[in-house]
């Protein structure tokens, strides 16, 4: 395409996913959740921006969002409406027996796909049912409140002083089973390029060293390759076997690579993975319980 990805209008981007939303599916394994699915397509469609999972945008009544998700949001809706692709619960996508056995082109899927969406979409218009809650809905994303939480949480690590952040993620890191070293990696220089050192204990009690970077980074600002070059550098340093590198922005495709390259993997955790650690280590954070009223309190009937 001559056009970059963010220069198509919105339709055309819609229809450009459902061939790679349809491929990453295959590649694991026929079912993933949305976010792996999104993730995955990001991460292994060259076409598609690297910053396209961070890119933010402000409306007019000053809501920000993720301009990315709509058009993948529509794609997968469309794929389900066509029969491609089926939601067997919350948060999951499943490939169905046509999707597995599609084999062609971009065009023909989305001539395919069309020629069965259309017309339901045009039948729910008729009920007034509009597009945008459709799509939301059957994506299934997270209520605005907690999309709301998840920003907020970001621009607060944003916001934290370099040290009180290199804390907050040995803080998660020792949640995820990792002894921390008070010794090494707590200064805020001096310590060769790292941010936090331990040690982590398996079942078989083989003990491997831990080396811990951390980028307070803005989300148009991705980690690139040579960053995690310098980690590595470090790692060799301490001799330390693995290497977890966390960071409030996401990674270039390069990074991705150059992470996976070598003997020694190095995690990568992006600032949409970061939240999630913190729901579910409940870092720093409280829960709070609410509930959805269901149709029986909003139908006519």
């Amino acid at each position: 395409m001559n056009k970059s990805f963010y220069d198509l209008k919105r339709k055309d981007q819609e229809a450009y996913l459902m061939l790679p939303i349809i491929r990453e599916l295959k590649r694991l394994g026929g079912q993933a959740s949305t976010k792996e699915v999104r993730r995955s397509v990001v991460t292994n469609d060259e076409y598609i921006p690297e910053d396209a999972l961070t890119k933010t945008t402000t409306s007019r009544n000053g809501n920000v969002y993720h301009p990315f998700e709509f058009p993948f949001n529509f794609a997968v809706t469309n794929l389900i409406m066509a029969g491609y692709l089926e939601r067997p619960k919350t948060g999951l996508i499943l490939l169905t027996e046509k999707g597995r056995a599609f084999q062609g082109n971009q065009d023909e899927l989305t001539t395919n796909v069309y020629k069965l969406s259309l017309p339901m979409w045009n039948e729910r218009l008729k009920k007034n049912v509009h597009q945008h809650d459709i799509a939301i809905s059957d994506e299934d994303a997270n209520t605005s409140k907690s999309e709301e939480w998840r920003s907020e949480l970001l621009d607060a690590l944003i916001a934290l002083k370099p040290s009180k952040f290199e804390l907050f993620c040995r803080a998660l890191v020792k949640k995820m089973n990792v002894d921390i070293d008070e010794t090494i990696g707590v200064k805020l220089s001096g310590d060769g390029g790292i941010d936090g050192y331990g040690y982590m204990t398996t079942d078989d009690f083989r003990t491997t060293r831990v080396a811990i970077q951390a980028k307070r980074w803005k989300s148009d600002s991705l980690v690139s390759s040579p960053e995690i070059d310098k980690f590595r550098g470090a790692m060799d340093k301490y001799r330390a076997e693995y290497g977890i590198f966390i960071t409030t922005s996401s990674f270039t495709r390069d990074a991705i690579r150059a992470a996976r390259l070598g003997t020694r993997v190095v995690t990568l955790i992006d600032g949409d993975h970061l939240v999630d650690l913190v729901a579910k280590y409940q870092l720093y954070v409280t829960p709070v319980i609410t509930y959805e009223l269901g149709d029986f309190f909003t139908n006519d009937d």
